[in-house]
Formats: C-alpha cells, sequence, structure tokens
C-alpha cells in the first residue's frame, strides 16, 4: 500500500475491505533536472529515506492498512534511528530503507506512540548514518515558509515549498486526535512520513495525512510532540510515562445527527460488546457528546479496564451499551520488543 489519505481511508469504512491508494496525478518536481536544490533542502536530504513494510496478513492492521506500505522517513540520531508515521510500521514484520546514496539496508522496528502518530525504526549497521537537526515546533505561526521533503515509491526525492496555512486541532475518526497539528500547502504527494522543515532545514513537523479536495493540504505532526518522548520511544517501544488511553476499535464520524459508528475494528472491545454500524454515539457514562473531539475527550477521561456505558441512537430509539475500553498495544505489535 502507498501512501494514504483521510478520503481513501473513509471510503474504506463505507466499503470493506477492498482498497487502495489512489495514484497521485501531482507532478513530481525532479532536482536531478535542477541547477541547484534549495538550501534547506540540501542540508535535510542526506538523511530523508524511503521506507517499504511487510505486515503479516494475519496481523489486524493489515486487513485497514494493506500487509505492504511505503512512506518516507527521516533519520535523526548517526546511530540510525529515524522517525516516521506510526500506521506505516504498525504490526512490521520486514523492513526495508532506501537512503539518498543508493544504498537499501533493513531495519527493526524500536517503537510506536499511537497517541502523536509518530514511530521509530533503527537501521541495522554501524553507520554512522548522516542525521537532520530536529527543530523547535512550538513557535511556527501561521504563514511560516515550509518545506516538505519526501521519497516516492520510486525512491526519487519529491520536494514541495509551501507555508504553514492553519494551525489547529484534528481529530480522526480511527479514536486519535492532536490538540496542535499543522495544516500545510501546497500537499507532497509523498506525504507519509515526509519531514516538514524550515529555512534552516531542522525538522519542524512529519507530514502525515492528505486533506480535503483539490488543491490538497497535508496534515504535519508537530515535532515537538516527538522531542520529548523519543528517548522513551527508544528505551522502552512506547512512552509509559503517558496513562494509556482507552480504546474502544470504534471509526467514527461527525454527522448532522451526531456522532456516528462508521466501523468497528474486528479486534477491538466494541465489537464484542455490540456497536454496529450507524448508531450515534449519544452518551458517554451520563455525559451528552457534543462533537467528535468531545467524544474522545470524555472516552480518554475514563479508566483502561474500566466498565462504561456508551448510550447509542439506532432505529430512532436509546441503546445502551455496556463495554471495557482497552489499552490498543496490547493488540498491534508496536516496537521490537
Amino acid at each position: 500500500m502507498g501512501r494514504i489519505s483521510c478520503a481513501v481511508l473513509f471510503a474504506f469504512l463505507l466499503a470493506p475491505p477492498l482498497w487502495a491508494a489512489p495514484k497521485e496525478l501531482a507532478p513530481k518536481l525532479n532536482p536531478s533536472m535542477m541547477p541547484t536544490l534549495p538550501t534547506y533542502v540540501e542540508r535535510v536530504k542526506p538523511a530523508v529515506v524511503g521506507i517499504k513494510v511487510q505486515i503479516p496478513p494475519d496481523r489486524p492492521s493489515a486487513y485497514t492498512l494493506g500487509a505492504e506500505r511505503s512512506g518516507s522517513g527521516v533519520i535523526f540520531d548517526p546511530a540510525g534511528y529515524a522517525v516516521t508515521v506510526s500506521y506505516i510500521l504498525l504490526d512490521a514484520e520486514a523492513i526495508n530503507v532506501s537512503l539518498r546514496d543508493g544504498r537499501v539496508v533493513s531495519a527493526r522496528l524500536v517503537g510506536l506512540d499511537l497517541e502523536s502518530g509518530l514511530g521509530v525504526i533503527k537501521l541495522e549497521g554501524s553507520g554512522p548514518w548522516p542525521a537532520a537537526a530536529l527543530g523547535d515546533s512550538s513557535k511556527v505561526a501561521p504563514g511560516e515558509f515550509t518545506g516538505t521533503v519526501g521519497v516516492d515509491d520510486d525512491n526519487d526525492l519529491v520536494f514541495t515549498q509551501g507555508s504553514v496555512k492553519e494551525i489547529r486541532s484534528f481529530a480522526g475518526y480511527w479514536e486519535y486526535m492532536l490538540d496542535r497539528a499543522f495544516v500545510v500547502a501546497p500537499f507532497n504527494p509523498a506525504f507519509g512520513g515526509s519531514p516538514l522543515v524550515n529555512l534552516q532545514g531542522e525538522v519542524i513537523g512529519i507530514a502525515s495525512l492528505r486533506l480535503g479536495e483539490r488543491p490538497f493540504v497535508n496534515l504535519a505532526i508537530p515535532i515537538d510532540l516527538f522531542r520529548g518522548s523519543k528517548d522513551e520511544l527508544i528505551e522502552k517501544g512506547r512512552v509509559v510515562s503517558r496513562r494509556p488511553r482507552p480504546w474502544l476499535g470504534l471509526y467514527t464520524v461527525p454527522t448532522e445527527n451526531g456522532v456516528m459508528v462508521a466501523g468497528v475494528s474486528p479486534i477491538g472491545p466494541a465489537r464484542q460488546a455490540g456497536f454496529q454500524r450507524g448508531d450515534v454515539i449519544a452518551v458517554v457514562n451520563g455525559k451528552k457528546i457534543e462533537s467528535l473531539e468531545d467524544f474522545y475527550q470524555k472516552l480518554w477521561q475514563t479508566q483502561v479496564g474500566q466498565e462504561i456505558t456508551v448510550v447509542v441512537v439506532r432505529a430512532s430509539r436509546f441503546h445502551p451499551i455496556t463495554v471495557r475500553p482497552a489499552d490498543r498495544y496490547q493488540f498491534f505489535r508496536t516496537s521490537g520488543k
């Protein structure tokens, strides 16, 4: 599977299980045909890698994300540690990394932070490896210049010069939410895991998704969400100092009628509890649900393993469902440990 967009993933929910990422029509820039690359690209280019991943077909994420995935990443440590988006690495068994000098090396899964949507791999070999500098994303403001530098499926560099159009919260239907995310335009077709850099060539974010209709934009995860957790990810395989978020295994979308269940994970607690596609979530533990963000906030205020009551509207009637949220790290392969 190639790059992942919100539109493509939503299409999966409406018509599972057969789907594939669309071929991007946007032309890619060919740096070899240009006299020089911009300075910010030259600085980060040696550390930008292509990533191809094999997932055992019986793993739970293979059903939704595919058994073959590809994307980009960036080496941030000369020891060979690289960061990319977590959906590429979830349940990974075999990882191959393509470097800019033409080498292809194997890598191992180190750890995932499913809350931020980022993950770490370790290139096999002694190195030293070319590494990019991690910048400060806390002071990024709308209008700031950016460059998105990625690698396509042919291992060609694809870069886009643009800017941060908006900084806002983002709620994804797979029980995922960022309080602060960058909306970047124009979009880069090699978005999944591509580093977002500033004029100094420092990594200030990781491009994650393609959003909207043409002209598309990219959603990028601020690198500060990674800087504070990277050492723990490397050592522990996950951020163990953070309380695990209660997980139901629901795919939910906002509608005119409220938060609707668009799909149910085959392995999550929600399936066993009896949630159905088309259910509208009205109440969690006696508290009315106003939006998708509100649903997540109220769900995450509960405890893993603690029984909760979710009231849904089904066939114009209220239907209470009792469910015990789980720790999703127990269901997926998220580290090499």
